[in-house]
């Protein structure tokens, strides 16, 4: 996956291969579980579907929040590893308490305290990115993580479909075996990732969530923020895909099987988005990400049995591999780099926040009028991302005539 086979063309670093495999490591560690767990709170532990979407989205809201602290300290000590390192320390010390939770109380604070880890993460690591990477080809760089980390998303699905035939359908036997991957991601980012410091020192570094550094984000990063908010209402948690395929048919011990096609579509896609963006920009595959959301939504709000679930659920993950690693390369672009860590945490803040929205009202759709209206309210969102990039590319195709 290399950007060019030109040898005096920039080259992804060691570092990036490494996060990747990071990622992919934990990722199949939290993809056992999640898999497996919209129907362990669901059949097992006896919650509702709108407590399923509660759960999911405090978690991710958890996360956000985390992320923007996070980026402000990763940009304040002027390093990232070692709250990259913490993060992914917290989520692999949660898996342990999935396979001991007796009620959906404790799957809450389980899903919160590793969120929290996503949250302390993910900001330095995509900032660390950024650091590493020339400009000309940090779409590459973000898409190939983005595709080792969706290697894990549809490998830790597999794994547990083959667990759950190993252990006769014990989801906490299953969660048990999540730890292993998620310690080797920590030993990775204790042991391959090296010479992170930036070249701003700490004692020079400047708070960045003062008022006056705030208004050096100027309204080209804030509308990326309104973009990635508005993308994210439309996409709330992938545990509506589970719990969609299964009463659409699918039995239990194959339920990963979503994920499996969801981040197999989402990791072939993820680099060539990636580099697509590089060479012509990002609009085109942000629409098509658009087209392909709204297809995924009609096709899981209208289908009654598992082949239109499933083209829906595929569709599900081209948009992902279409939208996610861009949104993160535009705020890269968008910011300066002084405030790279923490524009990275008010953007994960604010689409956590709407994910927090899109995912209770996910649940309560679910509940109250049916799995259709969830999905047509997805793609309502999605038309109005459609109008909001259209709107956005006119007013900057007109600053470039006026300059």
């Amino acid at each position: 996956m290399q950007p060019s086979a030109d040898p005096r063309a920039p080259q992804l670093s060691r570092t990036i291969w490494t996060l990747g495999l990071v990622s992919m490591f934990m990722d199949i560690s939290s993809e056992i579980v999640h898999a497996l767990l919209p129907l362990f709170l669901t059949v097992t532990l006896g919650a509702s579907v709108a407590l399923v979407g509660v759960i999911d989205g405090v978690a991710e809201a958890t996360a956000s929040i985390s992320k923007v602290f996070s980026g402000y300290l990763s940009d304040r000590i002027g390093r990232r590893k070692p709250l990259i390192l913490l993060g992914y320390g917290l989520s692999a010390l949660t898996k342990p308490l999935f396979a001991l939770a007796a009620s959906p109380l404790p799957v809450l604070g389980a899903r919160f305290v590793d969120r929290i880890g996503k949250g302390l993460r993910d900001a330095p690591r995509d900032a660390l990115i950024a650091d590493v990477t020339p400009p000309e080809i940090r779409g590459r760089a973000y898409g190939l993580r983005q595709a080792l980390d969706t290697v894990g998303a549809f490998a830790g699905p597999l794994a547990a479909i083959g667990l759950m035939a190993a252990f006769a359908d014990d989801m906490r036997a299953v969660f048990w075996v999540a730890v292993i991957p998620g310690a080797i991601a920590v030993l990775l980012v204790l042991f391959g990732i090296k010479g992170d410091r930036r070249d701003q020192p700490p004692s020079e570094a400047r708070v960045p969530l003062r008022l006056a550094d705030l208004r050096k984000l100027d309204y080209r990063f804030w509308a990326v923020v309104a973009i990635g908010v508005m993308f994210t209402l439309a996409r709330f948690s992938e545990a509506f895909l589970v719990l969609r395929a299964n009463g659409n048919g699918l039995p239990l011990v194959l339920a990963p099987l979503v994920f499996v096609a969801m981040n197999l579509i989402y990791s072939l896609g993820a680099y060539p988005a990636g580099a697509l963006a590089d060479t012509g920009g990002p609009l085109r595959p942000l629409f098509l990400g658009l087209v392909c959301l709204l297809g995924a939504d009609l096709c899981l709000a209208f289908s009654a049995g598992l082949p239109g679930t499933f083209a829906g659920i595929a569709l599900w993950g081209a948009h992902m591999a279409l939208t996610q690693g861009l949104l993160a390369k535009l705020v890269a672009e968008m910011a300066p780099e002084d405030l790279r860590g923490s524009a990275f945490g008010i953007f994960h803040l604010a689409t956590g926040i709407a994910l927090l929205a899109a995912s209770v009202l996910a649940g309560l759709l679910w509940d109250r009028i049916g799995p259709s209206a969830t999905f047509i309210a997805s793609g309502g969102f999605a038309a109005i991302t459609a109008v909001l990039l259209i709107f956005r590319q006119a007013f900057a195709d007109a600053g470039r005539t006026r300059a």
